[in-house]
């Protein structure tokens, strides 16, 4: 399970290193193996683990062809996915050009998500977390129907 929020730095080459309190998960999850692909809510980088991207690349298979939404969904998932295996220092190596669309560069935050984590430019999760907690709380002060249910 990946938890908790941490921060990071990448080196020249775009290579990190993985919390190590994830590390162990990782390696006896899928031996390392991790797939790196865009969020498609924000602009970060979401990691999962191969075993579990290869649950959500079937799903994403199964639906109808010719459906735009499942479309745009292969699109962005699938057609910016990049595999990358950790090596024996613990660190992955994230391409240029998903470096540069989630907006990384030196200090990086990785925020667990239970079955993945993302990757979050150190100012773009500020703001999102000010967004979150920020003076209105706008965004959860109202719990939608799926939310009303669980006890926070």
């Amino acid at each position: 399970m990946f938890r908790g929020d941490f921060q990071v730095s990448l080196d020249l080459k775009g290579r990190m290193a993985v919390p190590s309190r994830y590390r162990e998960r990782i390696l006896d999850e899928c031996g390392g193996s991790l797939m790196v692909t865009v969020s498609v809510t924000h602009r970060c980088l979401s990691v999962y683990p191969s075993t579990e991207w290869q649950r959500i690349e079937d799903e994403i298979q199964s639906l109808p062809t010719f459906d735009q939404q499942a479309q745009a969904l292969r699109h962005l998932l699938i057609g910016h996915a990049h595999e990358s295996d950790m090596d024996g220092h613990g660190r992955i190596l994230l391409s240029s050009q998903l470096r540069e669309w989630a907006g990384l560069d030196r200090k990086v935050r990785v925020v667990g998500q239970v079955r993945k984590f993302e990757l979050w430019d150190e100012a773009a999760w500020a703001a999102r977390i000010e967004e979150l907690h920020g003076p209105s709380g706008a965004l959860l002060s109202e719990p939608s129907e799926a939310l009303r249910s669980i006890v926070l």
